[in-house]
Order: structure tokens, then C-alpha cells, then sequence
């Protein structure tokens, strides 16, 4: 059987899929690296909403999806941007799938951290920013969450400089009650980000952001660096102080970053491993075994899937994202919060699927292949 895909000059090509998908195991718990997963949110079809209503969450398929990677041993991020953290979802919904989630997490066992912003306002002063962020911390922290503190848009604008986040951060720090992990995420991820840390001088905004973890490295767990700069993260894990863990956020880099060098390694927090949970797992337990080959054999392939469903536009990835957890069967509908499923193209969901399937992602690649059949009669294409 062949499914007939568009082509990258405006026809038709045939593609065979791949009969059965790659085998893998769940279970066992990692012991050489953490690893978590920002996991997507699941939108209701039924509600009556519009891309600039509030979110409305399919919170039995969204809880579902969690378990699925719980059950493959995988940590969950919560509210993290691959949730649509201010690109449909708002604080109101954001701390409802924090409390729920949360819950679930205690209830199955479950490793959760969870994404602590300040996205209840928009601007403001800094002191007004200290207070966004502090509401949300103390309700992940109530919820018995690890707490993520996300980078900040209002403190990108109200910032005057370096000795702004250097006084933000040490406040939170302070308060905080368990080691957090600190995320760095760059402006090909939310251009509103853009000279965070107080220049947009890399060099000069990673001094910066080692000053914070130096001066409170007993309430920092880790890091989390998304610039998509392989040798920078490098470069920033060698300069953190003992006990500080890097969590690679870098998607196009992530298998060299967590396999490491013979100065150290990072661990893992990522967008992609939400489409990747269950094949990411079984590379890490290969790892787990000191079999950094086997584990490159594993996760190497899965790059130039990851590279294309993170191209630019970089924060259009969570489009990429549902849509092959849709396929896959996780979801019954290919519908996003904000209705951000008009983010990407039909040639762009074509070569998603090729190489998500070639992968042996789907655990059913007959039902992948009659949705993604699905998807192009509504665009027109005939099979």
C-alpha cells in the first residue's frame, strides 16, 4: 500500500509506509540521566471557542497523554511552552493542568516539574513581576511539583539590565522552598525574548546568568538552556558549580548533549521527546547499560525529525507535535488550543509524517496512515 504525499514542487509523490512499528519497552527507571518531557496539552473539538478565547482542555485525553510517558519512565515538564504557555494557554488555564497534573503524577507515581512564569500580566515593574512570579511558585509548590522558573516577558521589558535579573532571580531563589531548575529559553523560541539576562550579547547575558546560580547554587537544581547552540551549552554545563545538573533543551543537538564527553554530560528536558517518549526511553536504558554507541544508534535518526518540526518559525513546533500525537492515536482529533493547528503546512505535516513513520513511531502505523489520508482529502488530495 502507498499513500500518495505532496511533493516539494507542488505535486505528488508515492510513499510506502512502514509496516510495523519499532519495538520497545517500558518500565525500568533511568539511572545515568533525568529526563523529562514537556508534554503538549490536548484541546477540546466541541468547544465554541476562538483562537483568542480562553483555552478549552480535553483534560481526560490531556491527563492520558501524561500516564503514556510516566508509563515509558519519562519525567513530565508541565506548562511549559510545548503547553502553549502564552501561545493559547493562559495562567487560569495553565495552573488547572499544573493542579491536575500535579495530582496525577502523586496518584501514579510520576516525576513532575512544573513551569512557573509570569504570564498572569503582561508589563509592569519589577516589583509588580517579583509578585507574578511568586503567586505562581507557591501554587507549584503547593501542589508538591518541582518548580521550573520559565523565563519572563514582562521582565524582559521591565529590566533595565543585568542587575535587575540579578535581583529578580536572587528574590525567588531565597524563597523558594526545594532547588528549582532555572530555564534559559532563547528568542527563536518567543522573539519577546529577545536580550534576556540584560544584553543580547550571549557571552554577556551567560555571565550573567552563572552570577544567579552562583550565589544560590544550594536552590538551584539545574538548568535548562534552549539556544540551540550545541557548544555553548557545552560551555555553560562546564562552568556550573558542583551538584548543578544541565537539562539540554537544544532540539537539534539533544543526542551529543546527553551522551556527553569525558568532561561531563547533560541531562534532558525536551520538546521533541514528547512525539519521541517511547523510543527516547529505550536509547536512555541503552545508555543506562554504558552503551553510549547503542544509544547513539537510537536517537541519532530521530534528528532530522526533530530539526524539521522545530524549523523556523521555532515556537510553531507544538504544531508538529499534536499533530503526530494525533496520528499516533493519543488523540482522537487533530484540533490545538488557539487553533494553532493552521501554524503549519500541508507539505510540512507530509515530511512529518514520512519520517515520523520511518522511525517506527506509531504504535499503529495503519491508523497513522488513514489520518494523515484524512488530512490531505481535506486539503484536496485524492488518493
Amino acid at each position: 500500500m502507498t499513500i500518495q504525499l505532496p511533493d516539494s514542487k507542488g505535486g505528488l509523490r508515492s510513499y510506502e509506509p512502514r509496516p510495523e512499528p519499532l519495538a520497545v519497552t517500558s518500565g525500568t527507571p533511568f539511572t545515568s540521566r533525568t529526563v523529562f518531557s514537556a508534554a503538549h496539552v490536548v484541546a477540546d473539538p466541541f468547544a465554541d471557542t476562538s483562537p483568542d478565547s480562553a483555552a478549552a482542555v480535553d483534560w481526560d485525553a490531556t491527563l492520558a497523554f501524561r500516564r503514556h510517558l510516566w508509563s515509558h519512565g519519562l519525567g513530565v515538564a508541565e506548562a511549559m511552552d510545548t503547553a502553549q504557555r502564552g501561545m493559547g494557554l493562559d495562567w487560569a488555564g495553565a495552573a488547572e493542568l499544573i493542579r491536575r497534573s500535579a495530582a496525577e503524577a502523586k496518584a501514579v507515581g510520576g516525576r513532575i516539574a512544573c513551569g512557573v512564569g509570569t504570564d498572569q500580566i503582561t508589563g509592569g515593574t519589577l516589583a509588580e513581576v517579583r509578585a507574578a512570579y511568586e503567586e505562581q511558585l507557591a501554587l507549584v509548590e503547593a501542589s508538591g511539583a518541582q518548580a521550573i522558573l520559565m523565563a519572563s516577558r514582562a521582565l524582559a521589558t521591565a529590566a533595565k539590565g543585568p542587575e535587575d535579573y540579578l535581583e529578580v532571580y536572587g528574590h525567588l531563589l531565597r524563597q523558594a522552598s526545594e532547588p528549582v531548575v532555572l530555564h534559559w529559553l532563547g528568542p527563536m523560541f518567543d522573539p519577546a525574548l529577545e536580550g534576556y539576562w540584560g544584553s543580547s550579547d550571549l557571552d554577556a547575558a551567560t555571565d550573567t546568568f552563572l552570577e544567579v546560580i552562583a550565589a544560590h547554587p544550594d536552590k538551584v537544581d539545574g538548568i535548562k538552556v534552549s539556544l540551540l547552540e550545541a557548544q555553548r551549552e557545552i560551555d555553560i554545563r562546564r562552568r556550573l558549580p558542583q551538584g548543578v545538573r544541565c537539562y539540554t533543551g537544544d532540539d537539534f543537538n539533544y543526542p551529543e548533549l546527553i551522551a556527553g564527553d569525558d568532561q561531563g554530560f547533560s541531562h534532558a528536558l525536551l520538546g521533541i521527546f514528547d512525539p519521541l517518549g517511547p523510543l527516547a526511553a529505550e536509547a536512555v536504558r541503552v545508555l543506562d547499560t554504558g552503551n553510549t554507541a547503542g544509544f547513539r544508534e537510537l536517537l541519532d535518526p530521530t534528528v532530522e525529525l526533530s530539526r524539521h518540526l522545530f524549523q523556523t518559525p521555532t515556537r510553531f513546533y507544538k504544531t508538529g507535535v499534536v499533530f503526530l500525537a494525533w496520528l499516533a492515536g493519543h488523540q482522537s482529533h487533530f484540533t490545538m488550543v488557539g487553533g494553532l493547528q493552521s501554524a503549519r503546512s500541508l507539505p510540512h505535516f507530509a515530511r512529518a509524517y514520512e519520517l515520523a513513520d520511518g522511525l517506527g513511531l506509531f504504535p499503529d502505523p495503519k491508523l497513522a496512515e488513514e489520518r494523515m489520508k484524512n488530512l490531505l482529502a481535506l486539503y484536496g488530495v485524492t488518493q
